[in-house]
């Protein structure tokens, strides 16, 4: 399986679910806790290598999520009468900054809790999601995210900013999404009874049962308040990171009179994606030479053009990929920002190598948004190669993905294109929109759309 958010789940956090806080009284909610346990046997072999946690308990500003950016969480159940159950875990930096910058890029207002060396104190809304996922042997890192007063719309844009932060910083994460339903079941609930409570649980279940997310996403807001939840931000969030996912009910009782749901999220065609995947990998492990000379090319070209002005002869008889014909975009990053990018969307020379030569120059010494490189430069560049499929064209926007696809927009002789799985670009709007801008197409015109596929080989 790839990277990204590989599964989300809905998770209840009731201290009352842990057998040292509850006793005998956890047979009253065996079911919650079987569904529990089996979810997280279910995350621990899928080995994520981050849990990203929505806990309505972290601190909450109504204005703004939050992101903890500590170095380290722990926490107990102390206050609930079992200080030896504790649970721990180390942060996820990398994660936590690609968030914040995908927060930034799609206007998400985001704050950082604690400070970054500190240890976070985790509140029971983590700890007993945490707790079964450790008793599963799942010891992933962890990022802490909560919620905010603001609308519907932006905890769903909250959600796909993580999914696209889960992209960008190579992560395989699962989205827990801890919550209860409605704390107002039956006379003598924690927050009192309502009628609305009921109703608003059988919703949220029809509605999961027949994957009816713009149902969710529209429930009245008189209702929720009714309701008295604390689950339904954080099942909005999921959705938006998940847009296209599967639900399954796994779970579902309220015999205190808060509502407990326990459902999973399953990515499409996840079965598939293992078997591509794993296809991937094994092509990339044999063509690890290969690699390597594409990548050597390209920084031979740049280093002796910027060092001895003069461009090097390809490989005349270069073999598998460089011998091939393809478009080819050569990119510079120096510290992590971008230094240079040229391309050619279909063939120009003879060879995939007389491309990478010709474009890697033009890159270092054409890109006109950046000054030529200069040789003290040199030890700082990373180097990253695209090879283009041929271009295919698509009938509508909704043949694109723009984590798979490039995409190539036309309107007479104007010309736009937009590579792949780019930070900040995770809509098809949006990559759609940046490619019309680059071409000055204007947004009245019609226009032709393709679709390209790359392999991107990078350091």
């Amino acid at each position: 399986m790839g990277v990204g958010v590989i599964l989300g789940c809905l998770t209840p956090h009731p201290p009352v679910f842990v057998p040292a806080v509850a006793g005998e009284r956890v047979e009253q909610v065996r079911q919650s806790v079987d569904a529990m346990r089996c979810l997280a046997a279910e995350i621990g072999e899928l080995a994520p290598e981050t849990l990203l946690l929505i806990s309505p308990h972290a601190p909450v500003d109504p204005l703004f999520m939050s992101v903890s950016v500590a170095d380290r969480f722990s926490g107990s159940l102390a206050d609930f009468g079992a200080p030896s159950v504790k649970v721990s875990a180390e942060g996820d930096p990398s994660l936590v900054s690609a968030l914040r910058v995908e927060c930034a890029a799609q206007g998400v207002p985001l704050m950082a809790m604690s400070r970054p060396g500190a240890t976070h104190h985790l509140d029971h809304g983590a700890c007993v999601p945490l707790y079964f996922l450790r008793e599963a042997g799942v010891d992933s890192a962890l990022t802490l995210v909560s919620f905010s007063s603001l609308n519907v719309g932006l905890h769903l844009r909250f959600g796909e900013a993580i999914a696209a932060a889960a992209r960008s910083s190579r992560r395989r994460v699962v989205l827990v999404a801890s919550g209860d339903m409605s704390h107002r079941l039956i006379p003598g609930a924690p927050a009192g009874f309502s009628p609305a409570g009921n109703q608003f649980d059988q919703t949220i279940v029809t509605l999961l049962k027949r994957g009816d997310y713009p149902g969710i996403l529209s429930i009245d807001d008189e209702l929720l308040y009714q309701a008295g939840e604390c689950g339904y931000r954080a099942l909005v969030i999921a959705l938006g990171a998940l847009p296209n996912s599967k639900p399954e009910v796994l779970s579902y009782e309220g015999p205190f009179g808060v509502g407990y749901l326990v459902a999973r999220f399953v990515p499409p065609d996840t079965q598939s994606a293992e078997v591509v995947d794993a296809a991937t990998n094994a092509a990339r492990v044999s063509s690890e030479p290969e690699e390597s000379e594409v990548l050597h090319l390209a920084r031979a070209a740049v280093e002796i053009y910027v060092r001895e002005g003069r461009v090097i002869e390809p490989p005349s008889h270069a073999a598998g990929v460089l011998g091939s014909r393809a478009g080819v975009f050569v990119c510079l990053k120096s510290g992590g920002d971008l230094r240079g990018c040229i391309g050619t969307f279909q063939p120009t020379e003879g060879s995939v190598a007389a491309e990478i030569v010709r474009n890697a120059v033009a890159a270092a010494s054409c890109d006109p948004r950046f000054q030529p490189v200069r040789a003290q430069e040199l030890p700082l560049l990373h180097y990253s190669v695209d090879i283009l499929s041929n271009p295919e064209p698509v009938e509508g926007m909704d043949q694109l993905d723009p984590n798979r696809y490039g995409v190539i927009v036309q309107s007479g002789i104007k010309k736009g294109l937009l590579l792949p799985d780019l930070e900040g670009v995770s809509t098809v709007s949006h990559q759609v929109e940046i490619a019309r801008g680059k071409a000055g197409i204007p947004p009245w015109a019609e226009m032709d759309l393709f679709r390209f596929t790359v392999r991107r080989i990078s350091e």
